[in-house]
């Protein structure tokens, strides 16, 4: 019996890299530009509907697609941030989050308006099959999406760690002020790391075209579940937002199987809850003194 717990632990595990990815982006543009991008969940559906295009026409299996639509979201995100989004940074949070709302509206609705309101499945043809290992019975299309979700998230990590744009980038976060009184091209630096989030928003809705159809109304919960996962993990933490992204799959498979899918959300904010009120800077978030 125990074998079906595991079973379903692991498939939570292995969605919630995918999740955490997602949020990864999110994490990344609040924790160095301080804009909460209220269209994260849109750009990500958007980037399903790119993944299920290249497929139908291409025949280009979404885990390749995945680069393609991760460097054309990149250069999205860059030239949205510096002729747009760079002229609200600073100003009231009620005026940023009426230009990122009315921007996931046109998202949303443009996607609706060029694909209409039916899911739009891939349809890959590892799609049924399992790894068998002991008595675990592991899907293989959510072990390569995971995988890849993985490594694209190492690839930023070491980004940030190991070049010096990443390290400048930090010291942004860190220290706008000082940023800019050594001579870093702060504009530039806030365009990449939005362009560095929207590619991480793009990888992630492509690898989620491998284990859910492309919907209009998936944008709005994708989103909701965003902002859940990095609350969950902290705020402006890339760790947090990878750790509260395995929890959140993990609730929601539990869930799913204990009590129906419809009830997978209650469990994501039960667990919201419950963290706002033993650690409200989240689990791997700082403490604000």
């Amino acid at each position: 019996m125990w074998t079906i717990y595991l079973n379903v632990v692991l498939q939570g595990v292995m969605t919630g890299l995918i999740y955490g990815l997602m949020a990864l982006g999110l994490s990344v543009i609040f924790g160095v530009v301080r804009v909460v991008n209220f269209a994260h969940g849109e750009f990500a559906v958007v980037a399903m509907y790119a993944a299920f295009v290249l497929f139908k026409i291409y025949g280009l299996d979404p885990l390749i697609a995945m680069a393609p639509i991760a460097l054309a979201f990149f250069a999205i995100g860059f030239i949205l941030q510096m002729g747009l989004v760079n002229s609200f940074v600073g100003r009231a949070e009620h005026e940023q989050f009426i230009l990122l709302v009315g921007l996931a509206i046109i998202l949303i609705n443009a996607v609706l308006m060029i694909f209409g309101p039916d899911a739009q499945p891939v349809n890959l043809p590892y799609a049924f099959d399992s790894y068998l290992i002991g008595p675990l019975i592991i899907d293989k299309v959510r072990v390569y999406a995971a995988i890849a979700a993985v490594a694209v998230s190492a690839g930023l990590f070491a980004f940030f760690r190991h070049t010096r744009t990443g390290t400048a980038i930090r010291a942004c976060a860190d220290n706008l002020v000082g940023a800019a009184v050594i001579g870093l091209n702060v504009k530039r630096l806030y365009a990449l790391t939005f362009g560095l989030g929207l590619a991480c928003v793009g990888a992630a809705g492509a690898l989620m075209e491998t284990i859910a159809d492309a919907a209009p109304s998936l944008g709005p919960a994708y989103t909701l579940l965003a902002f859940t996962i990095v609350i969950v993990g902290g705020l402006g933490s890339m760790s947090g937002a990878l750790v509260g992204g395995v929890l959140i799959g993990v609730s929601e498979a539990l869930a799913g199987f204990l009590i129906a899918p419809s009830m997978k959300s209650m469990f994501s904010f039960a667990l919201l809850i419950a963290v706002l009120v033993l650690r409200p800077q989240g689990l791997m978030g700082r403490r604000v003194a």
